[in-house]
């Protein structure tokens, strides 16, 4: 397997209960490193064009309100098959369909607010982590 980063976000509804170091920690110990992260919040119009793939979707003007709400936690994570991993470790969307251990098992409060997001692909990794961070932000 190769070495790899993905993006992942720690979304509104779990740095508002403080949960950040809980799901940190769950990558961490799956072998995951962070490479990169900031805490940040969102503007309306940072939502809208980082969610923009959904714009047509009914859930699209909900999303970037939620997404706006609170603080978020954005980050890079590397390690072998790194955007295979997180996925893992993040669990299905729905959490009651998410395995047991699973950051969305545990920690999420419902479909829509499911505390993390992950990206699905070695191109919309590259994308998510090129809107977030510069070059010189990634320490590996």
């Amino acid at each position: 397997m190769a070495i790899q980063r993905t993006f992942s976000i720690i979304k509104p509804d779990a740095t508002k209960r403080n949960l950040t170091g809980k799901i940190i920690a769950k990558f961490e110990e799956a072998g995951l490193r962070v490479v990169a992260q900031k805490r940040i919040r969102l503007t309306l119009a940072q939502a809208q064009e980082f969610y923009g793939v959904h714009k047509d979707r009914p859930f699209f003007d909900e999303l970037c309100e939620f997404m706006i709400s609170e603080p978020i936690v954005v980050q890079v994570l590397e390690g072998e098959d790194a955007i295979a991993k997180n996925r893992e470790v993040m669990g299905a969307t729905n959490p009651a369909e998410a395995a047991d251990g699973t950051i969305r098992k545990e920690f999420a409060l419902s479909i829509g607010e499911n505390s993390v997001h992950g990206s699905d692909a070695p191109e919309t990794a590259a994308e998510e982590i090129a809107y977030f961070f510069s070059g010189l932000e990634i320490v590996g």
